[in-house]
C-alpha cells in the first residue's frame, strides 16, 4: 500500500507535528527519537515515563513539550516527604460557610510534569493510580474528573539508589512509554555548547517557544488517530509478542493485556507520525522496548548474566514470525 494513498486527510496533523518540531529544535539538539516517542504517546493520549543521568535535558523536553501547547501545566518535584495531598489536593474548612471545600492539587492540569518520580513514598506513588488510569480524583466520597487532555510526563534518575524507591508495578504498567535518554553524540554535544555560548540564558529560550496547538486541535488529532486501518494479521502479531512476555523463561513478570492495548494505540499514532493512515509491522516493532521494558521484569538468573529487558524483548519479537 503506498503511503501517499492515505484514506484520512492527514495534512493537518503532519503540519502540528512538523510545527512542534521546530518549536522544541529551538533548544533541544539531536534527540529526534525522544520527541517522536513523546509525540507518539501525545497522540495516542497516553503517560510518559522519561529514563536518563542527570544533565540529559529530561526536564527541559518535558517543559518544551508542555509550552508548544496552548493548555494547563503544572510541575511537581516529588521528594520523600511528599504527600498524597500535595499532589491531589485536599479538603479545607471554610469559617464563613461552616463547609470544608475540596482545594484541587497540582495534578489537576492538562499536562503535568513529575520530576524525580521515585523519590516519592509508595503511599504518594498509590496517589496516581486512579488520576492517571481514570482521569478522576475521589475525596471525601466525591469524585472530580480532570478536564481533557491530562497527560502525565514523568522523569527518574537509573543510577541514584540512596533517597529512591521503586515504582510499583500497578504504577509503571500505567505509562504508555519508558523513554532512555542517552547522552548526545560529539557533534550534537558541540552544537549544545554553541548554542549555550549564542544565547543569553535558558529563560530567554524557552520565552520563544510558541504555543502551537490547542486542547481542541488535539481532540481533532486524536480523533484522526483513532481512524487508523489495522489489518486483523497484525492484531494477532501484537498479541503474540504480548504473550511471548509471559511465556519467556527469561522473564520473572510477563506484560499485561494494558500492553497489548498500548502496542496498538502507539503504533496507530506513529503511523500518522509517519504520514500513514495503516499500521505496519515495523511500527509495532520499533515501539515494543518503549512499550514494554518497563513491564516485565528479569529472573533473577537471568539479572545475574547482565542481561537487560530490551534484549530480552528483541530476542522475543525476533522470534516471532512477521506477517506479510
Amino acid at each position: 500500500m503506498d503511503s501517499l494513498q492515505t484514506r484520512l486527510d492527514l495534512t493537518s496533523l503532519t503540519t502540528a507535528v512538523d510545527a512542534i518540531r521546530a518549536e522544541v529544535g529551538k533548544v533541544i539538539v539531536g534527540q529526534r527519537q525522544t520527541v517522536d516517542l513523546l509525540l507518539t504517546a501525545l497522540l495516542a493520549d497516553g503517560h510518559v515515563l522519561i529514563e536518563g543521568v542527570p544533565g540529559v535535558a529530561k526536564t527541559l523536553i518535558a517543559k518544551l513539550l508542555a509550552k508548544t501547547m496552548a493548555v494547563g501545566f503544572s510541575r511537581i518535584q516529588f521528594t520523600p516527604d511528599l504527600m498524597p495531598s500535595d499532589v491531589l489536593g485536599n479538603s479545607v474548612f471554610t469559617p464563613k460557610t461552616g463547609d470544608f471545600v475540596f482545594r484541587q492539587g497540582p495534578i489537576f492540569s492538562n499536562l503535568v510534569l513529575i520530576d524525580e518520580i521515585n523519590r516519592a513514598p509508595a503511599k504518594t506513588q498509590a496517589a496516581l493510580f486512579e488520576v492517571m488510569e481514570e482521569r478522576q480524583v475521589t475525596n471525601d466520597g466525591i469524585t472530580y474528573p480532570l478536564d481533557e487532555p491530562f497527560m502525565v510526563l514523568a522523569t527518574q534518575n537509573p543510577i541514584e539508589q540512596e533517597g529512591t524507591y521503586r515504582l510499583p508495578e500497578a504504577q509503571l504498567d500505567r505509562f504508555l512509554f519508558k523513554i532512555i535518554v542517552g547522552y548526545p553524540t560529539s557533534p550534537e554535544e558541540v552544537d549544545i555548547l554553541r548554542g549555550n555560548h549564542q544565547r543569553r540564558n535558558l529563560s530567554d529560550a524557552l520565552d520563544a517557544i510558541n504555543a502551537v496547538l490547542t486542547a481542541g486541535q488535539l481532540t481533532t488529532l486524536r480523533g484522526l488517530v483513532h481512524q487508523v486501518h489495522v489489518e486483523d494479521k497484525l492484531f494477532d502479531y501484537i498479541a503474540q509478542i504480548v504473550q511471548a512476555t509471559r511465556a519467556s523463561k527469561s522473564l520473572y513478570l510477563g506484560a499485561s493485556p494494558r500492553a497489548s492495548v498500548a502496542l496498538l494505540n502507539s503504533a496507530k499514532a506513529l503511523a500518522t507520525l509517519r504520514g500513514r493512515d495503516f499500521i505496519t509491522p515495523e511500527d509495532v516493532q520499533e515501539l515494543a522496548p518503549s512499550v514494554l521494558r518497563h513491564r516485565v521484569l528479569l529472573t533473577p538468573e537471568r539479572e545475574m548474566e547482565g542481561g537487560t529487558a530490551d534484549e530480552v524483548i528483541a530476542q522475543l519479537v525476533q522470534k516471532i514470525e512477521v506477517p506479510r
